[in-house]
């Protein structure tokens, strides 16, 4: 008798480990997840006010060489816990920021393998993110993934906002479709890029904007992207179901890993209101505090350069055409016949540097300014650029005297033609040469395949380099606008020197044949949500040198300076383009960079968002509107502002007959007295948008 009910107690007891239920909420109990063991398969499941939003899915990983972690587990422990703090960014959309979430850490073991994976959750009032944790006991040590087999089941045939997943880049333009019309769109969407890698024909990439047919917006995304390969998403069209997909070596392994170790944090966002997903700081508070001692000499900057000239074709980059190839330290720039079309020489800079100082501009971007254009892009070079050597119409130290006299500064241009070796053989010289000169900012780019040869931009490898660049410029005391580079995770929040990023479909797009309206209206949905983007705004001559004509109108771009977040912003025409419409350009001298207080005031992915924004320290807002194909006319009141105080307020709007594609540069300016009892009424053409100063008495 004694032996049955020790029997029947053993078989209770593996029982329990092996059929497990817990679950966490949100501070204000909308957002639940439980997570279950079910027959020793790790699951999960979020619902949003009593509503299943993601239904239970899998959990997991295969690996190479080695039994997987995907079932086989009982509990060994789970902790809970609550946390609640506000901290203050070094830049940002808010001057503080609340991170309150509840916690749930279950303890897995697999038994007959004794490996240890832990999973975290943490739970906050507009979603949550989920993690992989590896301690460093048991027998897990190295292991090679060959797949994290994260899902993300959904509960039906959702609106979604994709780009195809790719390995290499996210520059593509926005589709809205069905889930289930991925695979039939998904060949079209992939437009030419100089380096890409698809890998499905239903994969996306995060972040990913969805919509339910019921009116909740859900966001999939990941936070704290650190030596691990960037996750995309693959989708079973006949389940409804994503599961992740990391991006592979040069091997074809995702990931190499060692104990204690953790994976970045899986995001689900969830609301009824659109304006919130805009608003959210989950991916921000999900990463680790600022590592970095001393911020004193980190700046939002707004600036200038000479970039649009070459990227619209009036300019060159490189500074002769008579070489059909270049090597550093052999071909002899001394004794090459200019072509007249080098953009970054003495006399050009100048002008751009005068100009930046006569309308309150930080600095001037120079691009094209060192050897090695010539030969750069496509070829696989592994030295294509020394990062040091100007050419030689570009004087750097009298350029960088003249910027200082004139109370600017000069940003430093570091492309590496994606040959990564090289860039880190010569990054602590160039970083040098940066402060030798009082460079402070730079802005990097990776276009190209990545050399070491069949790596991806996305890589675990590639990973570790931008990370390793934005530290090793820390260093320096250099702020990082890297382009082309993956895109962000909230990585903003622990190295603020990390002021920037491309990782989407830049303004260059207009230049290179156009982009659709509506692309500036879901990015902030989608790529902002893990950090600001260098869209490059304020294109004032629509129809470029090359013949393509950019999609917008003026009051559009204006309103980018608001509703495109970044502590990084360029005007990006020509000088004499802002001088035509001087009256237009002046919003882009007084609007902001930094920021008090900001508030979302109208949104719909890829139709419309107007956000309005306190200027750091001072008591002046700025709004700015932007609209799709549809254009729209909106009625926005100003409660955001001081009760009982005037305002004067300069609206920047469409004009009455403004379009984007045949009448760009129609505007109205008006001026008024604003309170916060006011209420406007305003309209925004398709393309287009419209901006307010509101500044006050």
């Amino acid at each position: 008798m004694k032996r049955l009910f020790f029997f029947l107690f053993l078989l209770l007891a593996t029982a329990v480990n092996t059929a497990f239920a817990a679950e966490v909420t949100s501070p204000n109990g909308e957002v639940k997840v439980v997570f279950n063991l079910d027959n020793t398969t790790p699951t999960y499941m979020v619902s949003y006010r009593g509503k299943a939003v993601v239904k239970p899915s899998r959990l997991g990983y295969e690996l190479a060489n080695a039994e997987n972690l995907l079932d086989g587990f009982k509990l060994a422990g789970q902790e809970t816990g609550a946390f609640d703090e506000t901290w203050k960014p070094v830049w940002g959309e808010s001057s503080s920021i609340r991170n309150h979430y509840n916690e749930l850490l279950v303890h897995l073991v697999q038994e007959k393998t004794d490996r240890h994976m832990d999973i975290r959750f943490r739970v906050y009032d507009e979603g949550m993110g989920l993690r992989y944790e590896f301690p460093q006991e048991g027998k897990l040590n190295y292991f090679t993934v060959k797949e994290e087999r994260t899902e993300f089941a959904m509960t039906g045939d959702h609106t979604a906002w994709w780009i195809p997943g790719d390995y290499d880049t996210q520059e593509y333009e926005y589709t809205r479709s069905r889930l289930s019309e991925i695979r039939g769109l998904l060949q079209k969407a992939i437009t030419d890029n100089l380096s890409q890698t698809s890998f499905s024909t239903t994969g996306v990439q995060t972040s990913l904007m969805l919509k339910t047919d019921d009116g909740l917006y859900l966001n999939l995304h990941e936070a704290a992207l650190v030596d691990y390969p960037a996750m995309h998403l693959d989708l079973d069209d006949k389940s409804m179901t994503f599961r992740s997909w990391l991006t592979p070596d040069a091997q074809g392994m995702k990931g190499w890993l060692q104990t204690p170790c953790q994976s970045p944090w899986r995001t689900v966002m969830v609301t009824d209101d659109a304006r919130k997903v805009l608003a959210s700081n989950l991916i921000l508070n999900l990463n680790e505090p600022c590592k970095l001692a001393d911020t004193s000499w980190i700046h939002p900057t707004k600036y200038v350069g000479v970039w649009w000239e070459m990227i619209s074709g009036k300019g060159d980059w490189a500074y002769t055409s008579q070489f059909p190839s270049v090597k550093l330290g052999l071909t002899d720039y001394a004794k090459a016949q200019p072509s007249g079309r080098h953009s970054a020489n003495n006399a050009n800079v100048r002008r751009y540097i005068d100009f930046a100082a006569d309308n309150g501009f930080d600095q001037v971007l120079v691009e094209g300014w060192n050897i090695g254009w010539e030969d750069w892009a496509g070829n696989m070079k592994e030295k294509v650029f020394d990062f040091l050597t100007p050419y030689p119409d570009f004087d750097i130290k009298a350029l960088n005297n003249y910027a200082h006299a004139r109370g600017v500064k000069l940003m430093m241009h570091h492309e590496t033609s994606s040959s990564v070796m090289n860039y880190e053989k010569y990054m602590d010289r160039a970083y040098q040469l940066m402060k030798d000169y009082g460079y402070d900012a730079v802005k990097s780019g990776y276009v190209g395949n990545i050399i070491p040869r069949g790596e991806h931009h996305y890589s675990q490898l590639e990973i570790n380099h931008y990370l390793h660049a934005v530290k090793r410029a820390a260093d320096y005391h250099i702020m990082v606008n890297a382009h082309e580079a993956v895109r962000p995770t909230g990585l903003c929040r622990t190295y603020p020197n990390l002021i920037g990023n491309e990782s989407a479909r830049g303004t260059e797009y207009q230049a290179f044949g156009g982009t659709r309206p509506g692309h500036t209206a879901i990015l902030p949905f989608t790529r902002l949500q893990g950090g600001p983007m260098d869209y490059t705004p304020g294109i004032f001559e629509m129809d470029c040198a090359n013949g393509s004509h950019c999609n917008s109108t003026i009051c559009g771009q204006l309103a980018l300076y608001v509703t495109m977040y970044s502590p990084l912003q360029m005007a990006a025409d020509f000088p004499e383009n802002y001088m035509k419409h001087a009256d237009a350009f002046q919003f882009i001298k007084d609007v902001a960079v930094d920021w008090d207080k900001s508030v979302y005031l109208e949104a719909e992915p890829q139709e419309y968002i107007t956000a309005a924004r306190k200027a750091k320290g001072t008591d002046n807002w700025f709004v700015g509107s932007v609209a799709g194909m549809k254009g729209r006319t909106s009625a926005i009141a100003l409660d955001f502002l001081d009760k009982g105080r005037k305002y004067e307020a300069t609206i920047y709007m469409d004009g009455a007959d403004a379009d984007y594609k045949s009448r760009p540069q129609s505007y109205k300016i008006v001026k008024r007295t604003v309170t916060a009892k006011t209420k406007l009424k305003l309209r925004a053409a398709a393309g287009g948008g419209y901006a307010i100063s509101i500044m006050a008495k």
